[in-house]
């Protein structure tokens, strides 16, 4: 079940920001790239116009040159109007190359670069007319549209008073020489456009932190949802449970090459199967080096039996050891007389095997404190319920 939004009121984790961003979800403010639009396309005309000029006018005078070889080769005149268009459409393209730059990068400068298809992949869910009106009248369209109203009107405000502050100006210029006339032109112009541009810089620094907290406020999160994001980064813990027990049961069946070089097995007769050896050269106690239970324990016999490996049956010193001893580790201090009466019985069996000593009469039934076999604890669980 979905929360509402009313429900939405924690801030976006960065995990969620993180996806929003994959999905090419971004604050974007629209009123940074036109400040830099205009600004930029104001510095370049002001740096490159009299350049331009100067090389329009120099091409055009070039152009403009008649004398009898030229009227004689009237291809000559489509070679001068191919040389002054290629002049002006370099022009162009580099003026139109410093503004779309510009652009580019004021909009990545504030919501960074986004590489992602999801944003124009086809969606017929936009295609609702309900959620379409719903996006009409959301708290951020009311405002875009308030903040583009309060704009225009000022810039009607500035452009009205820059307008009617200028008309002595204006009236002056009428009256100039062709060179002198320009130049004011140009100053006038320049003037209006810095106006302007002050204006769009005190809407862009107002827009870029307010699209941010539209963006964070589009994200919120309701407890539900960041609990369902914690446990999905933290891991399930009945799936982290049973993965921790497949990669035992792995180990454990890996584990069957090592049976050949254990000292003895123990067994509960058929459901668990332990593999003990001891070195008193490199171990300080002895190692459970191999274990199993079920059809593993029965392959473990079987191994053992192929190696003349001794099997010994005591169902609860073998229980425990499968529930409490990990392999390759010594075995725990609690088990050690247990461990240590069945290794003098391995002993002396495989002596008297040899024919050295008289042939053992009972196996040991050694003691395992209760709370380390795993049957007991069961059955003590079991009564208390």
């Amino acid at each position: 079940m979905e929360s509402s939004s009313q429900d939405k009121k924690l801030p976006a984790t960065q995990r969620k920001l993180d996806q929003a961003r994959r999905d090419g979800q971004v604050a974007r403010s629209k009123d940074l790239p036109h400040l830099a639009v205009l600004g930029t396309g104001a510095v370049a005309l002001l740096l490159l116009a009299p350049t331009g000029f100067e090389q329009m006018r120099s091409a055009l005078a070039q152009a403009l040159h008649f004398n009898a070889a030229s009227i004689a080769q009237p291809g000559d005149m489509l070679q001068r109007l191919t040389v002054l268009g290629l002049l002006g459409l370099v022009a162009c393209v580099a003026f139109a190359a410093i503004v779309v730059a510009a652009a580019i990068s004021t909009t990545v400068a504030t919501g960074g670069w986004v590489a992602s298809l999801k944003s124009i992949t086809p969606d017929l869910a936009r295609l609702n007319p309900l959620s379409g009106i719903g996006n009409l009248v959301s708290k951020q369209q009311l405002v875009n549209v308030g903040k583009l109203v309060l704009l225009s009107a000022l810039l009607g405000i500035v452009g009205y008073m820059f307008a009617a502050g200028s008309l002595v100006t204006i009236a002056q210029l009428a009256m100039q020489q062709s060179p002198a006339g320009l130049a004011a032109l140009g100053d006038w112009l320049v003037s209006g456009m810095s106006l302007v541009m002050l204006v769009v810089l005190a809407a862009a620094l107002i827009d870029v932190p307010l699209q941010n907290h539209f963006h964070r406020a589009k994200l919120r999160m309701s407890h539900q949802e960041v609990q369902q994001e914690h446990k999905e980064a933290d891991g399930n813990p009945q799936m982290k449970g049973h993965q921790r027990r497949s990669a035992r049961e792995m180990a454990q069946r890996s584990s069957i090459t090592a049976v050949p070089r254990a000292d003895f097995i123990l067994m509960n007769p058929t459901h668990f199967a332990v593999a003990m050896r001891y070195d008193e050269a490199t171990m300080n106690a002895p190692q459970v080096i191999s274990k199993g239970a079920d059809l593993l324990a029965m392959k473990i016999r079987d191994i053992a039996t192929s190696h003349a490996i001794p099997v010994v049956q005591s169902p609860m010193l073998a229980r425990a050891l499968y529930a409490h001893a990990e392999l390759d580790q010594p075995i725990p201090a609690s088990l050690y007389t247990a461990v240590a009466q069945v290794l003098a019985y391995v002993y002396r069996l495989k002596s008297a095997l040899r024919g050295e000593v008289p042939m053992p009469l009972t196996v040991p039934e050694p003691f395992v404190p209760p709370e380390l076999d795993p049957l007991n604890r069961k059955t003590n669980e079991a009564g208390a319920e």
